[in-house]
């Protein structure tokens, strides 16, 4: 039986621990943090899975909470005018629902899952001289612990990273008590509300540790009016904040958060990071090598939704590549051809995301505002944040646009 560590216990470690188990590895996971540590901590991130990265958990059984959670079906795009209405207002119809679920509630809960069937669960902060003894001790290492010091294991890919800086400044709010939206009051939606030259609001209902929920995320331009979090460490602070952003910039949104409140002490976060790709080979000291895995390699802006969706196909992508290795070495080629897979899938998120944190050509503008107009533009806008590659057929090429637009105009 080979003999598997996974280094991290968020969204594709636990993924691919949970399907390696299932295949009969004998997996070790290490995570800094215990599932109760994590279950009461603060909010990790946000997270909207669309259909594809839902079907990754259905087909290891691992949907637990799939009748709890919303079911989001629709994705709105919201542009705020000079006037503070909108200049853009239009839904777009997702042919397969999505859904959040808080990772305090899906890594706490998979964490458990796979002690219970047996799994090696060790609870340590894992440094780069742990990795040392263990790459002796184990047939293949991954790491998918996103932050820290293992980081730096993995060499910058600069080829593939465009920004050395963080383009946005991130906050976030888990809330109850937000009003329905008018537009569609019988169906949920995640909503994407852009202020141009400010930043964007997104909001999404979710299922957290004290059932639904919505969240309420701002991604500000750095050095801009939205860029007022870093240092609030009071969570009542930082929802206020909130909710006077929202009423100066989305007043729309703002209109039915008048009542909410925080669920918890723990659902406010904020920070900020530069979107980078980085090489998926780490090499430690001791000449042992290890595979970097998901955000440790591919880690894009939240802008477009796709941390947790690329983390689940990541996880699916390398759960493929290792049970089709068979008894053969996980050696450096097998790594980076295996990373190579996955970057067929992620190249395409991380075009798109790298295109949306800048200014929108006109093209671009067109496309957005002429959903407005034609409900299949909206639908294809929509569905493209569960199949980003379809993006290259419609979105970055102003002749492409103009095409895909005069045949949704005549049809």
């Amino acid at each position: 039986m080979r003999k598997i560590l996974i280094v991290g216990a968020g969204q594709s470690g636990l993924q691919l621990a949970l399907g390696l188990q299932s295949q009969g590895y004998e997996v070790t996971l290490m995570s800094n943090r215990t599932a109760d540590e994590i279950r009461s901590g603060r909010v990790m991130s946000t997270q909207c899975m669309f259909h594809t990265a839902l079907q990754h958990e259905r087909d290891l059984g691992i949907n637990f909470w799939e009748s709890q959670a919303p079911r989001i079906e629709g994705l709105g795009v919201s542009v705020a005018g000079p006037d503070g209405g909108r200049a853009v207002d239009w839904v777009g119809r997702l042919g397969g629902y999505a859904q959040s679920v808080d990772q305090r509630v899906k890594m706490a809960g998979w964490m458990e899952a796979f002690a219970q069937r047996g799994g090696q669960l060790v609870i340590h902060g894992a440094a780069v001289s742990d990795l040392d003894y263990f790459s002796r001790a184990y047939d293949l290492v991954l790491v998918s612990a996103g932050k820290g010091e293992l980081v730096s294991l993995f060499e910058r890919d600069a080829d593939r990273s465009p920004y050395a800086e963080p383009q946005r400044a991130l906050a976030v709010s888990y809330v109850h008590g937000l009003g329905p939206r008018p537009e569609h009051p019988d169906y949920d939606a995640v909503r994407c509300n852009l202020v141009p030259g400010v930043g964007e609001l997104f909001v999404m209902p979710t299922l957290t540790t004290s059932g639904r929920a919505d969240i309420l995320f701002w991604e500000g331009v750095p050095g801009g009016p939205l860029d007022v979090f870093r240092g609030v460490r009071d969570p009542a602070e930082h929802l206020s904040l909130t909710l006077e952003l929202m009423e100066k910039y989305t007043p729309w949104e703002y209109a039915r958060a008048t009542r909410v409140e925080l669920t918890d002490a723990g659902g406010t976060l904020a920070g900020r990071y530069a979107p980078t790709v980085r090489r998926p080979v780490g090499r430690l000291p001791g000449g042992g090598l290890v595979l970097g895995v998901a955000d440790v390699v591919v880690a894009n802006d939240p802008i477009t939704g796709q941390g947790s969706n690329s983390a689940s196909k990541c996880a699916a992508s390398y759960l493929d590549s290792i049970t089709a290795h068979g008894d053969r070495p996980f050696d450096e080629e097998w790594m980076r051809g295996t990373f190579d897979r996955y970057w067929d899938t992620a190249r395409h998120v991380t075009k798109w995301t790298n295109a949306m944190l800048g200014v929108p050509p006109e093209h671009v503008l067109g496309l957005i505002g002429a959903a407005g107009a034609h409900q299949p533009v909206a639908d294809r806008f929509a569905n493209g944040f569960n199949d980003p590659a379809d993006f290259e057929e419609f979105f970055y090429d102003p002749e492409k646009t103009a095409a895909y637009l005069a045949s949704v105009a005549g049809a």
